[in-house]
């Protein structure tokens, strides 16, 4: 038996202020998260963006087309009631900061790592008063807790629907540093996904593009600057 699949049986799509923030409603009927709860957005500039999903349904409904819903639903269903867990669980990734483990040949890719990141751990240092070390190998070796303690009250310190953001930017990268310097505009999001993609753009210099790689790829780029718009939104 096929899966069954909602169908667009609305006219109008429209936003409304609601206690907190914005609700969407479809032909006046306020829509609702899976955990049955409003659909309300911190800004109006996201509602829009929600309303503008829900518009350009046609026919069968398809939740892949929907990534600011999808987004805010995970909010508001599941990161504002486990906080702390998901802020933990991102502020780990400074302990293990793609930025910090580096290569120790050839000679080029370990110049190439060093012009990259480390800018960016510069940057954190002044900005974000927290400087990270960097090591070579892949081996783990663990940072001060002093500058890993002032990163995590910076998480802790996110919004439910800034944390859902934030969560992609940090888990796509592998960064913790990229996801702040992408919340923060150090710089724009396509420089820091491809300063992300360093050892993978090597790789494929080296021994060339494997199609199905490329295309995984992709989404994650494309999800990792939706996480960008998401967090600005909120």
């Amino acid at each position: 038996m096929s899966e069954w699949k909602q169908r667009r049986f609305w006219t109008e799509v429209t936003v409304r202020e609601a206690e907190g923030g914005f609700a969407i409603a479809l032909d006046g009927r306020p829509v609702r998260t899976p955990g049955k709860a409003l659909l309300c957005l911190p800004t109006e500039a996201m509602a829009q963006e929600t309303a503008a999903e829900w518009q350009a349904q046609e026919g069968t409904v398809n939740p892949l087309t929907m990534p600011f819903t999808r987004s805010a639903n995970t909010a508001i269903d599941k990161v504002a009631h486990q906080h702390g867990e998901v802020a933990d669980m991102l502020a780990d990734y400074g302990d293990s900061d793609l930025l910090c483990y580096r290569a120790d040949a050839p000679e080029e890719l370990v110049r190439r790592q060093a012009e990259t990141w480390d800018p960016a751990l510069d940057w954190a240092a002044t900005e974000l008063e927290a400087r990270l070390e960097s090591r070579v190998g892949v081996i783990h070796a663990a940072q001060a807790p002093e500058p890993l303690g002032r990163l995590r009250a910076r998480v802790h310190a996110l919004t439910a629907f800034q944390l859902v953001g934030f969560h992609d930017l940090v888990s796509l990268s592998g960064s913790l540093i990229l996801g702040f310097a992408a919340a923060q505009n150090w710089r724009d999001p396509e420089t820091l996904w491809q300063m992300s993609r360093l050892d993978e753009t090597w790789q494929e210099e080296q021994w060339g593009e494997d199609d199905e790689a490329r295309a995984a790829a992709e989404i994650k780029r494309l999800a990792f600057h939706h996480a960008k718009r998401f967090f600005d939104l909120s």
